[in-house]
């Protein structure tokens, strides 16, 4: 009796079993800390979540929304950030939640969105960076910043900063970075923030962008110690959200194909922004990289250098500064 491969994976078995393989990963995607279970309660305090009008942010603002936050909702576009505002207060049953503009890829957006923050918040006690891209086409902002780094890091980095005398003061507060296990594969060269030396092949660039989040927030961990404002990174997993939506059409389907088995939906990729936010579990930790199991993982080895880190934040800030 022949028989050849092609004949295993046309049989009906195959595609079963393979239904059933995805489902069980899936499974095991989830950690053991469940938003639902979690009864921390945040009347009282405000937070901003960037990117919140889609995907993770959408569900993390959601959350918070929930447990009773005045939630300020920092979105690149008016259209669908008053979709997502009015899906939020619906849903949660909350009307204290606000949409305010910023496309952090424009420093000059960045800083109009913190001069409205300080001038109508007297407190913050949650930062979620989330707002991301990967994919972009290649180009240079009017900062003369490569696109993707001015989106992923510089423009959060100067965000942050900027905010950071408002979250002293309302301390205990938690800044929170979305990065992604890709760092793994970023390298730093800082002639990358001005569009050198780039090799904009798949989500390289992204990676590299990535990796600067989680150097930067520790340097910005060990500087904040003392202050009662705590700064953690996270991988939030690989989600079905729209961060592959600069990618070509068969990337696209074949990313949401396989994705509809093995990868997490939005509101599970949420999960570990939220914990590293709200849970009791972090409170007081600082530094730290989060897995998206919410479980405390080592990130790459440049982003555990700690000359590295002085150097890189050193220089986002002679960045900015100079912008």
């Amino acid at each position: 009796m022949s028989w050849v491969w092609t004949d295993v994976f046309s049989h009906p078995l195959w595609a079963v079993s393979t239904v059933i393989l995805g489902l069980l990963l899936r499974s095991q995607q989830r950690g053991s800390w469940d938003t639902r279970a979690c009864l921390v309660q945040l009347k009282g305090k405000t937070a901003i979540v960037t990117g919140a009008n889609t995907g993770i942010g959408k569900f993390i603002a959601l959350d918070f929304a929930r447990r009773g936050a005045r939630v300020i909702m920092a979105c690149r576009s008016e259209a669908r950030g008053s979709a997502a505002l009015q899906e939020i207060r619906k849903r949660s049953g909350n009307a204290n939640v606000h949409l305010r503009l910023v496309d952090t890829s424009s420093l000059a957006s960045v800083r109009a969105f913190v001069e409205g923050v300080l001038r109508e918040e007297k407190e913050l006690h949650i930062l979620v960076n989330n707002a991301g891209a990967s994919g972009l086409p290649g180009d240079i902002t009017s900062d003369g910043l490569e696109v993707s780094f001015a989106t992923n890091h510089v423009g959060p980095f100067l965000l942050t900063n900027l905010l950071l005398d408002l979250l002293k003061r309302s301390a205990p507060a938690r800044i929170v970075n979305v990065s992604s296990v890709n760092h793994w594969r970023g390298v730093v060269n800082f002639s990358h923030f001005k569009g050198e030396n780039l090799a904009y092949t798949m989500d390289s660039v992204y990676n590299h962008t990535k990796l600067h989040n989680i150097i930067c927030t520790n340097e910005l961990a060990r500087r904040l110690q003392g202050t009662g404002v705590t700064a953690n990174s996270l991988h939030p997993g690989v989600v079905m959200t729209e961060v592959m939506r600069h990618y070509n059409f068969l990337v696209r389907f074949l990313f949401n194909l396989i994705g509809i088995f093995f990868f997490k939906s939005s509101e599970e990729g949420a999960v570990s922004t939220i914990y590293c936010a709200v849970a009791e579990e972090m409170e007081g930790i600082t530094g730290k990289y989060i897995d998206s199991d919410c479980s405390l993982v080592l990130p790459a080895p440049l982003a555990r250098d700690p000359a590295l880190a002085v150097k890189d934040f050193e220089f986002c800030e002679r960045l900015t500064s100079k912008l």
